[in-house]
């Protein structure tokens, strides 16, 4: 498991985030959110069809939130 406890964070579908796709800012933040509103939501990580750079959590994308894609997903988690 990684340090949240979750196995297998990468491959299978790129995960699609809540938050819209924008800059971060420069000061040093905890779980940034980004900007309020833009042209699509963030997606994160690779999938099947990514590359193998693309399989990490840093690797940051956006798509528009009125298409379709079928390799893009969410995860679901469970806490036990």
């Amino acid at each position: 498991p990684n340090i949240l406890g979750l196995f297998d964070m990468h491959g299978n579908v790129k995960e699609w985030c809540q938050d819209w796709y924008g800059s971060y800012s420069d000061s040093a933040e905890i779980d940034p959110i980004g900007v309020e509103k833009a042209a699509g939501r963030v997606d994160r990580g690779g999938g099947w069809s990514s590359s193998a750079r693309s399989c990490r959590a840093a690797s940051r994308d956006w798509s528009p939130p009125i298409n379709e894609y079928y390799y893009i997903g969410f995860r679901v988690v469970a806490r036990q």
